[in-house]
Order: C-alpha cells, then sequence, then structure tokens
C-alpha cells in the first residue's frame, strides 16, 4: 500500500498532544483587533481542543502523526 500524503495546511494549523488530542488556535486574531475587547483577546490567545465529532476527519488528514 502506498505511503499517506499529510494535508499540509491541517498540519500548519494542528498539533497533536503527548496523549493524542489535537490542539488547534482561535480564529478572529490576525487584524482590526482594536474593536474586540482586551478580555476576548485574551482568551484566544489560547489554544484550544478539536471536537470529538471532527477528530476522524483530522486524524485522516494528518496519517502519521
Amino acid at each position: 500500500m502506498p505511503k499517506l500524503k499529510t494535508h499540509r495546511g491541517a498540519a500548519k494549523r494542528m498539533k497533536v498532544t503527548g496523549t493524542g488530542k489535537i490542539m488547534r488556535s482561535h480564529a478572529n486574531r490576525s487584524h482590526i483587533l482594536t474593536n474586540r475587547a482586551t478580555k476576548r483577546l485574551r482568551r484566544l490567545r489560547k489554544s484550544a481542543l478539536v471536537p470529538k465529532v471532527l477528530l476522524p476527519n483530522i486524524r485522516k488528514m494528518l496519517p502519521y502523526s
């Protein structure tokens, strides 16, 4: 069976933790940040877990991680 290719866009956006969970960063953090509350921007800094429903699709995109 041939090797599977990693989806490069997904690989750049998500990281797999040591326990196998997948971390992602929040959206709405790139520009025009003056309109957003400081509290919201602080929360957006932290990474988030990918929901369980999406894990099968993302595992297909990241086959060797």
